[in-house]
């Protein structure tokens, strides 16, 4: 019993991206539920940590050996590092039709894999992965510091106007790249505000490269010529770049209304689903993961059509995503939802209460501890 109830993590952890703020999370849930966890940090996930002053030092305690059966390993499939003697499980994910040939490979030397969704799942199944070997294990949310009642953070747009001051409030949190497909945002949000509306955009992007960064900003300027309209004649849009510790991000979704996604693809897309927790009004794309968690009862579902995913100027991108397919989110029927949004006319119940009954971190965690004992009695310690 011991060495079921506990567990080798090894994840990155102490960094500003989504997959070390969902391997927090879900080491925080595991603790939760008594279980004794040795967590090792994988440094070279990406480059950005969170300043010291952000970090939970109770994290940092965790890496005294236990007796664990199993090493859950929060990576892609080829960052695996196998654990000889023990169960070896991948929880990863994927966010177009097929992942890459290598990665089958790669994940049939573990004993399982677990996904978030059916469009990673099905990711897996195109490549030819044995259906046995994967499981899903849907991701959460902190439903009690993601709420429509949290104190909202205090920003000012670029003119000094404070950003609770404006009727209509948009989020979208991404880190810039093709796949976040963010310059299509922008596009949408200058060819359909102007000046007089109401409304501000915040873009909170993240700080994995700054290049990424530079590089949407040139393509926004190109862009804005080849519309014929600059985003000074659109409604605000303020950039943010500072880095959030996890406390502060609930304030930072308390300060929007809506939260909006142009994303080609998602594995689970962990903003939306806090955006859902906090009762925004959503506008989603219908593909990959959204529908897991969302539908036209709770979101503006935006209709997507799947294209070739192509990626420019990165090389291991281009080769991750080489052969597979993503969908684009149609920019008029985008353009459709962000006017009724700024003229007031959207209605949707908020996915507050389906986040609070199915996708808490809690029942996450519990999922994910059934799956592995399931794995334990049928395959027994290596």
């Amino acid at each position: 019993m011991a060495r079921r109830r506990s567990l080798v993590v090894r994840g990155p952890y102490r960094g500003v991206s989504g997959h070390d703020r969902h391997v927090r999370e879900f080491v925080r849930a595991l603790a939760r539920q008594g279980v004794r966890q040795e967590l090792v940090d994988i440094p070279e996930w990406g480059p950005t940590r969170l300043p010291e002053a952000s970090r939970e030092p109770w994290f940092d305690t965790l890496g005294r050996p236990v007796p664990a059966a199993v090493v859950l390993h929060f990576c892609m499939p080829h960052q695996v590092a196998i654990h000889p003697g023990r169960l070896n499980v991948n929880y990863t994910m994927f966010e177009a039709s097929r992942i890459p040939r290598e990665w089958v490979a790669h994940n049939r030397r573990h004993d399982l894999v677990l996904v978030p969704t059916e469009s990673s799942r099905c990711a897996w199944l195109a490549a030819g992965f044995p259906e046995e070997r994967i499981r899903l294990c849907p991701l959460g949310v902190d439903a009690e510091r993601f709420r429509p009642d949290a104190a909202p953070l205090d920003v000012a747009d670029r003119r000094g106007r404070r950003v609770g001051e404006y009727r209509v409030r948009v989020l979208n949190v991404s880190e810039p790249g093709p796949r976040k497909n963010l310059l299509a945002l922008l596009r949408v949000w200058i060819e359909t505000t102007a000046p007089t509306d109401d409304a501000i955009l915040v873009l909170k992007v993240g700080r994995y490269s700054m290049s990424r960064t530079i590089g949407l900003m040139r393509d926004l300027e190109v862009a804005e010529r080849a519309i014929g309209k600059s985003r000074r004649e659109s409604a605000p849009i303020l950039f943010v770049d500072r880095i959030f510790a996890d406390d502060e991000m609930p304030g930072l979704f308390a300060a929007a209304t809506h939260y909006w996604s142009m994303s080609h693809g998602e594995g689970w897309d962990q903003p939306m689903a806090e955006a859902a927790a906090t009762g925004l009004g959503l506008l989603a794309p219908a593909h990959s993961a959204y529908p897991t968690y969302l539908d036209d009862s709770v979101a503006r579902m935006i209709p997507s059509r799947p294209i070739p995913a192509a990626v420019q100027g990165d090389v291991g991108l281009a080769r991750l995503f080489a052969g597979a397919t993503w969908w684009d989110p149609d920019p008029v029927e985008a353009a459709a939802a962000l006017r009724e949004v700024i003229d007031g006319r959207d209605r949707h119940m908020s996915a507050r209460p389906r986040m609070v009954a199915r996708f808490t971190w809690d029942k996450a965690a519990a999922r994910l501890l059934a799956v592995l004992d399931e794995l334990h009695r049928r395959r027994g310690p290596r």
